[in-house]
């Protein structure tokens, strides 16, 4: 799927919350892409700013172009290796902030749904039975107002735009969300509010715990 009218954010060109010999770690904008597009106008994005500065960063993850927040890249190819397969394991703690619409069916819970690529409308995801990969989010609601909630969501799987089409399927979408929103919550933002918060992995290096927050700009 074409980008149109790509205008990614130049201010700041590149925010680093923290850097050694094996990690870095940025706060990606909200309207980057993670990594280049096929087109030569795409080739602005975080990897490839990052690569200007840093060139033997590796990418170990991504976000989607919408959503902001944590960012990590490894420094070197042992500790990409390392870090990948934390996130390939699941041992990494990863929580994100989104504002929705409605309120959520708990103050608690827990979303199983697989999902599945659908492909006539690709990039967009959908809930399949049958085909889909398994797909797991936990919510806790931070607060409900006017019609909306601050929802904390710690993905235990890692799968395209998952948190958005978990909180659809709970008829709670997130605000500004062209893909999955309906016209009214869509039109409740300029940009998707969904943030990577806080990531948890341990470091490549010293193997102990390490713990990254990106404070949630909405």
């Amino acid at each position: 799927m074409a980008l149109l009218n790509y205008d990614p954010p130049q201010t700041p060109y590149l925010r680093i919350l923290y850097r050694d010999e094996q990690l870095l770690v940025i706060d990606k904008p909200s309207g980057l892409l993670s990594v280049p597009g096929r087109a030569p106008e795409h080739n602005d994005s975080v990897y490839s700013r990052v690569v200007r500065v840093l060139p033997e960063a590796k990418l170990v993850h991504r976000l989607d172009m919408a959503t902001s927040g944590i960012m990590l890249f490894a420094i070197g190819k042992p500790a990409q290796s390392h870090l990948s397969r934390q996130f390939q394991q699941r041992t990494t703690h990863k929580v994100y902030h989104a504002l929705v619409q409605g309120k959520l069916p708990a103050k608690r819970g827990f979303i199983d749904l697989p999902l599945a690529c659908d492909w006539p409308n690709r990039p967009r995801q959908q809930i399949d039975y049958v085909n889909g990969r398994a797909s797991q989010t936990g919510y806790r609601v931070i607060e409900h107002k006017d019609d909306c909630s601050r929802v904390e969501l710690t993905p235990v799987t890692g799968r395209s735009h998952q948190l958005r089409v978990h909180m659809q399927a709970l008829a709670t979408p997130i605000l500004g969300d062209k893909f999955y929103a309906c016209p009214q919550a869509f039109a409740l933002a300029s940009r998707l509010l969904l943030h990577a918060h806080e990531l948890r992995v341990a470091h490549p290096q010293t193997e102990q715990l390490i713990r990254f927050i990106s404070p949630t700009p909405f």
